[in-house]
């Protein structure tokens, strides 16, 4: 963590095998995600096999903070996917924290229009097939 950035606990993500209800599909990740019907933010992910997503993202649970300033926050570290806007006014990087994915967001968004958004498949995560 880094002096002068604000790290704020989002979710968590954890890769699955198994087909979740709800599920939604992203062709450009060929990755489906699903949210955990608990109290606590938890995502579910499965992966297609030809997923072009890192191999750390599809074998390992990732937590994710939201920042105050995603460039800052990831300058000099090694970046494994972005930054990108997979949710409408919602950016994002993944990086490898030591052989773990964390993610990293910034948005001005709330979390109920976040998530709502995500629900609805509305980002480019859901409407491209390229990442």
């Amino acid at each position: 963590m880094k002096d002068g950035i604000r790290y704020e606990f989002h979710h968590t993500g954890i890769p699955t095998t198994e087909i979740k209800p709800n599920e939604k599909y992203s062709a450009a990740a060929k990755m489906y995600t699903s949210d955990h019907d608990g109290q606590f933010r938890i995502q579910w992910h499965r992966f297609e096999p030809d997923s072009p997503l890192h191999p750390l993202m599809k074998s390992l649970p990732h937590l994710a903070f939201k920042v105050n300033d995603l460039e800052a926050a990831i300058e000099g570290e090694e970046v494994i996917l972005g930054p990108y806007e997979p949710i409408d006014d919602y950016r994002v990087a993944v990086i490898n924290d030591n052989g773990v994915p964390v993610e990293l967001i910034q948005t001005s968004l709330s979390d109920e229009v976040l998530w709502s958004r995500a629900k609805k498949g509305q980002g480019s995560l859901y409407r491209s097939t390229s990442l």
